[in-house]
């Protein structure tokens, strides 16, 4: 059985762009129940990551004075934790315990391909402990 992040990973629905406007950027997380995405460029390079936390202050303050010109280059943050496809699901849960982001995007040869959450790893951990009551 393939524990790798490859097999796990989910194709990521929504991406941002550094010059979208952050009013757009709430909408979008709301409407799809997701807690942070990531920001690229055109060619799907991975530029940073925008969360709820991120877009709360400012919007915030956009909402307050009733005006809409921050842009998610002004909130995402640069200093993104990334996995790659071929790394083991088991190494990344190990990650995961250490560190607090609850996603991770899934980058190969600089390109963002998807994402991984926790969800994910259970799953993964779940097949692993299925397969073993199986053999026995």
């Amino acid at each position: 059985m393939s524990l790798l992040v490859r097999d796990y990973l989910l194709e990521q629905s929504i991406i941002f762009h550094p010059q979208q406007s952050l009013a757009q950027v709430v909408e979008l997380l709301v409407k799809n129940q997701q807690i942070g995405a990531p920001v690229c460029d055109d060619q799907s390079h991975l530029l940073g990551w925008v969360s709820e936390q991120d877009c709360l202050s400012k919007i915030l303050k956009d909402a307050y004075h009733c005006e809409s010109i921050s842009l998610v280059d002004d909130v995402m943050r640069t200093d993104v934790l990334t996995v790659e496809p071929t790394m083991s699901v088991i190494e990344l849960a190990q990650m995961m315990c250490d560190h607090k982001p609850k996603m991770y995007p899934v980058v190969e040869n600089g390109q963002l391909i998807g994402m991984i959450t926790r969800r994910e790893v259970l799953h993964a951990m779940s097949d692993q402990l299925a397969s073993c009551f199986v053999h026995k």
